[in-house]
């Protein structure tokens, strides 16, 4: 029987290494030394290789524990890329302007944030390089983060954002002779927002309009609830985008032009310009406001809208005192579950029973796949007892009997609009 294979000792400049070969793929584990370097991925799987990076690896660890200066490590070497370096990289990358495929800026800050709890984990195990980032490496972070409660969809969406930079940097030519990662997360099914019933939008129209000092308020809720738009999409609006005379609305994408004087640039999340026509309950409410310069819609001081605080006040000043009047039941998501986004839940819905076609609520919600809107539909009990009571099951009269010669593929009444996208 042939003797197992030893793992190659190796002694470089700076430390002793171990050169470990497993599936395939070389590793070089310093543990043994004093201070403990590490164990680390170097990516490749021939030896040739493995020795030339093992060299600059020393050079990098032994840099990291100020055996050595930093500035006498090979500047040019392209071979080791550090953490640092690399996250500098493609965060330049994604910070570059909006019409050559940059990011928000919203969108590079919440990268920031995976960047700086991933680089805070390396630290606890002595990876300084990309070059060990690894299909292992990310594994044990996963871990960690569910060992610290991080929700499943947090999870996956910061490692979708280390595999997004890891592929870039190869694809760039910052970090050679490295396999992209592969670590599937699964994807945890999420709740939707609470989507609210009419019988709930106007109870709350109703109580705002009863007080005085809830007047703005009311006017974000029919303003929401007829167009659909998020929060800050809706704070930005101004007297520009309002045509009253042809009775539309502009929301106009302003990402690739310069900052204006009244508020700012405008960007909407799809990046996308939309249009779409002032319902009459919405025409009301603009009808009823005096000022016809800068932003439509202010805060009981006459400011600009904020929308963390207005999504504050909306909670303490509306959700809260009308909890009593729409309890949920068998403990499932009610009323007081409601935020200002689920009134973009509720005008999809109301879209979609109204038969408007699933390319108009696209168009109207700045949507191209028609996923989000299935996504956006609720179907609540009330509405779906009306749909099942207009069925004509056994030929009665209500709706089509089971006898009629009706194309199958004939668009009905009771069909999902949302559907035609497909």
């Amino acid at each position: 029987m042939p003797t197992p294979r030893k793992n190659e000792v190796i002694k470089c400049k700076h430390f002793t290494w171990k050169l470990v070969k497993r599936n395939g793929v070389y590793y070089a584990d310093g543990r043994t030394n004093t201070p403990n370097i590490g164990r680390h991925s170097l990516g490749v799987r021939t030896h040739t290789e493995a020795i030339r990076l093992l060299a600059d690896l020393d050079i990098v660890r032994a840099a990291d524990f100020g055996i050595i200066p930093r500035p006498t490590m090979p500047e040019s070497s392209p071979s080791v890329l550090l953490l640092a370096d690399g996250r500098k990289l493609y965060e330049e990358h994604i910070g570059r302007a909006r019409a050559a495929g940059g990011v928000r800026p919203s969108t590079r800050k919440r990268y920031r944030t995976v960047f700086d709890k991933f680089e805070a984990f390396a630290q606890t195990v002595s990876t300084t390089t990309w070059n060990a980032v690894d299909d292992e490496m990310v594994t044990a972070y996963v871990a960690h983060l569910e060992e610290s409660q991080y929700a499943r969809k947090t999870i996956l969406n910061e490692v979708t954002t280390l595999k997004q930079c890891v592929k870039w940097l190869i694809d760039s030519g910052h970090l050679l002779n490295k396999e992209p990662l592969r670590v599937k997360i699964r994807k945890a099914d999420s709740m939707p927002a609470y989507c609210y019933r009419p019988v709930e939008v106007k109870r709350m129209v109703e109580y705002c309009s009863l007080q005085p000092k809830l007047k703005w308020l009311r006017d974000i809720i029919v303003a929401l609830a007829c167009t659909g738009l998020r929060i800050a999409e809706l704070a930005s609006l101004r007297w520009r985008d309002i045509d009253l005379e042809r009775g539309l609305l502009h929301l106009t994408d302003e990402s690739g032009r310069g900052s204006n004087k009244s508020g700012g640039t405008r960007q909407t999340k799809s990046g996308r310009s939309r249009t779409f026509p002032l319902h009459p309950d919405l025409r009301q409410v603009l009808d009823g406001i005096s000022h016809r310069e800068g932003h439509v819609l202010r805060s009981s001081t006459g400011r600009p809208l904020r929308p963390d605080r207005v999504r504050d006040a909306f909670v303490e000043s509306v959700i809260k005192p009308l909890v009593p009047e729409f309890p949920a039941t068998d403990g499932s998501r009610g009323f007081a579950d409601g935020r200002l986004h689920s009134f973009r839940h509720f005008f999809c819905s109301v879209c979609c029973n109204e038969n408007v076609s699933g390319r108009t609520v696209m168009d109207w919600l700045g949507h191209s796949d028609s996923e989000m809107i299935r996504r956006y539909y609720h179907l609540h009990d009330d509405e779906s007892r009306r749909r099942m009571e207009a069925l004509d099951s056994i030929g009665n009269g209500a709706g089509p009997s089971v006898g009629n010669n009706k194309d199958p593929e004939e668009k009905g009444e009771g069909e999902l609009p949302a559907e035609e996208a497909q």
